[in-house]
């Protein structure tokens, strides 16, 4: 699924969170809410990145979607 897909249907909580930290190591309650509205993340979304010994990260395309939402951009994404 495409952040575009999931994004509109977090709680605005954590829309908020995820703006104010984007490109941070994503907290596993924060994850969890993810997945509960995007399922799973797999290797083919194009929203996840490095999930290693710091934590689960999004990839830089999804960390530009946010920013650019943020500043009320559009995107051809």
């Amino acid at each position: 699924m495409r952040i575009e897909d999931w994004w509109p249907r977090l709680d605005p909580e954590t829309r908020q969170w995820m703006i104010d930290n984007n490109g941070d190591a994503v907290p596993p309650e924060i994850l969890g809410r993810i997945m509960s509205v995007a399922g799973k993340s797999t290797a083919r979304d194009s929203w996840a990145g490095a999930d290693d010994a710091e934590g689960f990260f999004l990839s830089d395309t999804a960390v530009d979607w946010i920013e650019e939402t943020a500043n009320g951009e559009s995107s051809d994404r």
